[in-house]
């Protein structure tokens, strides 16, 4: 029962870390490095019939999303130039999502911020955190977004993966039902549509779904934008979704599960696959597939072994511990969706979880800015009722 303690309680100190580049960004820094370096007794904050984060802790982990929302470098625009206009700062470029090294990154941390806040809006820094939401969620700021991806060349700016993000961040603040949920999905909405409207667009136009195991994977983006179309009640989306996944990948048998991980997975493309085709598709019509494309799964001694990192200043290789999270979700989603079959995986979802844990606090900032999204993402999966 203590394990997932330790998982909630790492999951955001290791979050956002950024290096100083201000006096402003030093206090960060240093309130950071008072909660790493504080002394937590897991049996304080454990009740033995449910394993919550309590409000005090809660207050620390707050001190990090708080901090990484406004480090403005490193950063990694990933933009494509037209002229010279075009050479402007991050903040100045996307005053909405400017911070934690990209684009998609900064998406990640709004939707920590927000996830803690719905589940503890007592928080001593709630005031801060709702502060800290509303102007990056501004209208105004929202708008300057949308107008830079309706630039000519951004198009196809953080297909799908920054568009996944933004959808799930919009679900998060659509089914937060209090004012300031209803005000900030209200200013994001117009955003989400456009990502909408992208993805109604490109995927009638995507013959072949993406397997891979980083930003574009296909079944990664459907999956969160079904969700999103779930939560609400967008059916025309959903529809959409469904057809596609169905398209794209209905058909697929015996995934070749003995090929992965590549050298910079953060997604495992067949697993990705099954997440997504366990949400749409009916139990007798997914065990049938499942039966065709991964069949071994089902065994009870079925075993994976979690990527391993050989360098943690490499955030290319740090990929591999967002992969053992990303694993961890699709088998928490199949144990609790059905146990019958599946509930032998939960143990294996705990031993990635596990694995890369004790390697997020004091990760490289290329790593330490999304992982912890992952985590809390994976802890999510574990404890989802589907």
């Amino acid at each position: 029962m203590k394990r997932p303690l330790l998982v909630l309680f790492l999951i955001l100190l290791i979050g956002c870390k950024g290096e100083d580049r201000n006096k402003a960004e030093e206090k960060d820094k240093s309130n950071s490095d008072s909660i790493m370096e504080s002394d937590i007794s897991l049996d304080d904050l454990i009740n033995e019939d449910n394993i919550e984060l309590n409000l005090n802790e809660a207050n620390k982990l707050a001190e990090l999303p708080l901090a990484c929302v406004n480090t403005v470098y490193p950063n990694k625009l990933g933009q494509t130039l037209g002229s010279e206009k075009d050479l402007k700062s991050p903040k100045e470029l996307h005053p909405a999502f400017y911070g934690c090294f990209d684009w998609h990154s900064s998406v990640h941390a709004h939707w920590t911020l927000v996830k803690l806040l719905k589940h503890f809006p007592k928080l001593d820094r709630a005031t801060e955190i709702k502060e800290a939401l509303e102007t990056s969620l501004s209208k105004e700021n929202i708008q300057a977004e949308i107008a830079y991806f309706k630039g000519e060349h951004n198009t196809d700016y953080e297909r799908t993966y920054g568009w996944a993000w933004l959808l799930k961040l919009t679900e998060e603040l659509y089914t937060w039902d209090t004012d300031m949920g209803v005000e900030l999905s209200e200013n994001i909405k117009p955003l989400a549509d456009l990502i909408v409207q992208r993805t109604t667009e490109f995927l009638p136009k995507l013959n072949y779904p993406i397997r891979v195991g980083e930003h574009t994977n296909t079944a990664f983006a459907l999956s969160f934008a079904y969700d999103y179309a779930v939560a609400t009640e967008n059916a025309e989306f959903r529809t959409l979704i469904e057809e596609s996944a169905r398209n794209f990948y209905l058909k697929d048998k015996g995934c070749p599960m003995a090929w992965e991980p590549s050298g910079f997975d953060f997604l495992s493309p067949c697993l990705e696959e099954i997440d997504l085709m366990r949400k749409i598709l009916p139990k007798a019509a997914f065990s049938l597939w499942m039966d065709n494309f991964m069949p071994q799964l089902k065994k009870s001694d079925f075993t994976l072994t979690p990527g391993e990192v050989s360098d943690r200043k490499d955030g290319k290789l740090v990929h591999l511990d967002g992969l053992n999270f990303s694993r961890a979700w699709v088998f928490y989603g199949l144990a609790n969706k059905y146990p019958e079959d599946y509930s032998h995986l939960k143990n294996l979802a705990d031993k990635h979880m596990q694995h890369s844990f004790p390697n997020l606090v004091g990760d490289s900032y290329e790593g330490g800015h999304w992982l912890g999204s992952f985590a809390l993402y994976a802890l999510q999966e574990s404890k989802a009722k589907k």
